[in-house]
């Protein structure tokens, strides 16, 4: 077989990349998903094609002897995203890693880069495989030479591969032939001029017949239609430059050589430290054991209380700090692992000890004075509930990387190893799919064993660095006074769960199927037809062809039956208001009639989850399931809450803040009146709308202080005059009046906003009352939606923040108050801005 080489357009697969994958950053915000998706593409194809040499060409900011002829050429261009730009020398640096040649030159283009190689490289005896975006390609293709053509199609990428025949067969000419055809044609990407009124269909007619656009002029009167044959009599100077532009070059004096782009081991130990940088883990797999294993790492098997005794005594008397991993939790305790500086030590669930065992050593730790690290201290609390009793001797890593970050998607021993000790380790997704460690621990498997190890290690090698940036960000008292306490507060609130009835959850499910059924019948008798009401496909022909309805959208899927559509529609059309109500029912019936029943417990009572790492505000989450997100807003939806009962002896208190947002605004904007409105005790919507509208206070009707309500809300977050028009069904030019009015009511509130989003600007983030950092990357993008939603950002998550940082001290001394004082009532559920206690009658 002779050897293939394969040559790579640099700039056209990145372009292709960046925007065929989201935008995807590492932990520094370095943006990395046209990198990734380059490398991707670049080895998909290597697998295909299996080339024994491989080079990539690029192309250079410098003019080329193009713009030198035509002073226009590519001068519709827009600049590259800024996202991108950076990662054009990433890219660079990545090859460099791989031991991939990279060849640029000023003057002239990638295109004539790839031309010239790939010309030398048949003349050698090479089969030449070129890969890149750009058609204008074709033109180099042989009967040795492929030109590659990834295409995006519904589905996904597709390639299309274009030897001399293929370009035939395609256009109808030769590729030599087809360097004509864009002459006359031209090309409005790189804005080469051709022949005006001559598009890709009389161009390829015209070359079939006459070969070239010198021999076509030749034949001139013999040239179909009139009108092209006029247009090239005028323009024959324009297309013999046009095809001067597109002539790929095949000459040009290059510094490479073909043995420095055979292909090696392309998975170096360099591009590992690289690939780890950017955090492409889905590329690890490519790299030898050996490589990704950076680290010597063994943790010791120890059985027996009297072994386990003697490591407690001698962890009690060294007096360092103790890292604590534990695998599973209380019911279902695998294994407890240990560490201290680099010793690991894994104590496995058996005959000789015992879940209570090893609960009993971290006590021990604990009352012997340890300081412990963990990387989910609520987790360990589950485990051995007599911990929070020594919570200042506690610290939990999780939390303090998630103050550091909140933009992270986990907070896991890889992640912080990562992140704080350039250590890369295999992930427990890696490890163990869908399942849990606990579910698939095994102490002779190595790899498992070690990430039992890490669980412990890790909290212990973080905890210095973390604290001292906690330090140095002033979010150390918010860490140790809200953050950590929130967590036993969180555990008390699962451990103790919710009581629900199950004779009232079927009754409700029945309720629910009995009105969605009624629905059914008139959705059916309105349309004329039995269909499925869940399938847009089937929905979209019925409203917007058979009904004539307005608004229509066509999505490459068929009729877009989206909320914001139907929600148009409703007020004018029944079937639409019949088709929302069918499908919040039917919601309301998986979500929560369903849904909710696998969740009750032995004892009758839901324990759910709550997350405190989850949301960028700092504002919990809840799943397993999601509580705080049950609907109020229609009466079949506030039934669900009939279902939650407090147990016999109790009533279930609530108490929230009200409008705690808009108080905090208040507060930090320093806006008089909203203050004073506040400080008389004010309806704040009606009194909004006598300010805004200019109407006395007892002429507010009902409608003004829906759109005051509206407003005030909205100015939180920051909402758009094209928002509060969709919000309120008013014309934009009304929402803008109401937002201009409400500003000109309360300036300080405009002032505050602002000053927000321009210190988000130049800090790159925005800070709570109590100190909470929320980065805000979308400020920095190119993308306007990107920088829009930014700017909302900022302006509303110091607010949500501060919000969010007082009902969690609300929760902390609330939930202390009834333990210190030994009461029966327990705090069982937090929802944003209201507290929900089950209270002894007495």
């Amino acid at each position: 077989m002779p050897d293939k080489i394969m040559l790579l357009d640099g700039h056209s697969l990145l372009n292709r990349a960046f925007y065929g994958l989201p935008d995807l950053t590492n932990s520094d915000g370095i943006h990395t998903n046209a990198v990734l998706g380059f490398l991707n593409i670049m080895l998909r194809y290597i697998e295909e094609e299996h080339p024994t040499h491989l080079l990539v060409a690029f192309d250079r900011k410098e003019p080329t002897f193009r713009h030198l002829k035509f002073e226009g050429y590519k001068g519709t261009r827009k600049p590259m995203p800024k996202e991108l730009h950076e990662q054009v020398p990433l890219t660079k640096e990545v090859l460099g890693s791989m031991d991939i040649p990279v060849v640029t030159q000023a003057g002239i283009e990638a295109d004539d880069i790839l031309g010239t190689i790939g010309h030398d490289a048949e003349k050698e005896g090479f089969e030449v495989v070129i890969v890149s975006g750009d058609r204008d390609l074709l033109q180099l293709a042989t009967e040795h030479v492929k030109i590659k053509i990834p295409k995006t199609k519904a589905g996904g990428t597709v390639t299309e591969d274009y030897y001399a025949d293929q370009v035939r067969d395609l256009y109808g000419v030769t590729p030599k032939e087809f360097i004509d055809m864009k002459g006359l044609m031209g090309d409005p990407s790189d804005n080469i001029p051709g022949v005006p009124g001559i598009g890709e269909k009389t161009a390829g007619k015209i070359i079939m017949a006459w070969h070239s656009i010198e021999n076509a002029y030749q034949h001139i009167d013999e040239i179909q239609p009139k009108k092209a044959r006029n247009n090239l009599m005028e323009y024959y100077d324009q297309a013999l430059l046009s095809k001067e532009l597109a002539t790929i070059r095949l000459d040009c004096e290059l510094d490479y050589d073909f043995q420095n782009a055979k292909i090696g081991s392309l998975f170096t130990a360099e591009a590992y430290q690289i690939f780890k940088r950017l955090e492409f883990k889905s590329l690890f797999k490519y790299f030898e054991e050996e490589q990704v294993q950076d680290h010597t790492l063994k943790v010791q098997q120890l059985s027996g209380q009297e072994s386990v005794s003697a490591l407690i005594d001698s962890l009690v008397k060294s007096d360092a700090l103790c890292g604590i991993g534990i695998v599973g939790e209380q019911g279902s305790f695998k294994a407890l692992t240990l560490c201290q500086a680099d010793d690991i030590w894994c104590l496995e669930s058996g005959e000789e000890y015992s879940e209570e065992d090893a609960a009993d050593s971290v006590l021990r730790l604990l009352k012997a004075g340890c300081h412990i690290s963990v990387l989910d201290y609520k987790a360990l609390l589950h485990f051995c509930e007599d911990a929070r009793d020594y919570e200042k001797q506690i610290e939990d890593t999780g939390l303090m990387a998630y103050l550091i970050n909140p933009l992270q998607s986990s907070y896991d021993y890889d992640d912080l190893a990562r992140d704080y000790m350039d250590m890369v380790t295999p992930s427990r997704k890696e490890l163990c799919g869908k399942k849990s460690l606990a579910e698939v621990f095994d102490p002779a498997d190595e790899k498992l064993l070690l990430a039992a190890g890490l669980l412990a290690y890790v909290p212990v090698h973080v905890l210095k660095p973390l604290r001292q940036m906690l330090q140095e960000q002033d979010m150390l008292t918010l860490y140790e006074e809200i953050e950590k306490p929130t967590a036993p507060t969180l555990f008390d609130m699962e451990k103790y769960g919710i009581a629900v009835e199950k004779d009232a959850l079927k009754e409700y499910g029945d309720q629910l199927v009995g009105r969605i059924k009624e629905l059914e019948v008139s959705i059916h008798r309105q349309a004329g037809k039995e269909f499925n009401i869940n399938s847009p496909k089937q929905l979209g022909p019925i409203l917007f062809e058979d009904l004539k309805m307005p608004f229509a959208k066509k999505t490459k899927t068929g009729y877009s039956t989206s909320a914001d559509i139907l929600e148009k529609l409703a007020p004018d059309y029944p079937i639409v208001s019949d088709i929302l109500e069918y499908r919040q029912l039917t919601k309301l019936k998986s979500t929560y009639a369903d849904g909710l029943a696998a969740f009750i417990g032995e004892d009758g009572r839901i324990h759910g989850r709550f997350h405190q790492k989850v949301t960028a505000t700092g504002r919990l989450s809840s799943s397993d399931p999601n509580l705080q997100n049950i609907p109020i807003r229609m009466p079949l939806g506030r039934a669900i809450r009939k279902v939650f009962v407090p147990k016999p002896g109790y009533l279930f208190i609530s108490a929230d803040y009200s409008q705690i947002e808009l108080r905090v605004l208040a507060h930090m904007a320093c806006d008089e009146n909203l203050i004073n409105a506040y400080r008389h005790n004010a309806d704040i919507h009606t009194a909004t709308a006598s300010q805004v509208f200019g109407v006395p206070v007892e002429e507010v009707s009902p409608m003004l202080r829906r759109s005051a309500k509206a407003v005030n809300f909205g100015i939180v977050y920051g909402i758009s005059a094209f928002g509060l028009s969709q919000d309120l069904g008013i014309s934009r030019k009304e929402a803008t009046d109401y937002i201009d009015r409400y500003f000109q009511t309360y300036p300080g509130i405009k002032i505050y906003l602002d000053g927000n989003v321009a210190e988000a600007k130049k800090t790159g983030i925005v800070k709570t009352l109590y100190g909470r950092i929320r980065p805000i990357p979308e400020l920095s993008s190119s993308n306007f939606m990107q920088r829009s939603f930014g700017e909302r950002a900022a302006m509303n998550s110091s607010i949500q923040g501060t919000a969010a940082d007082i009902i969690k001290i609300a929760m902390i001394r609330v939930s202390r108050r009834l333990r210190e004082e030994g009461l029966s009532s327990r705090l069982i559920l937090q929802i944003h801005d209201e507290l929900l206690i089950e209270a002894k009658e007495d």
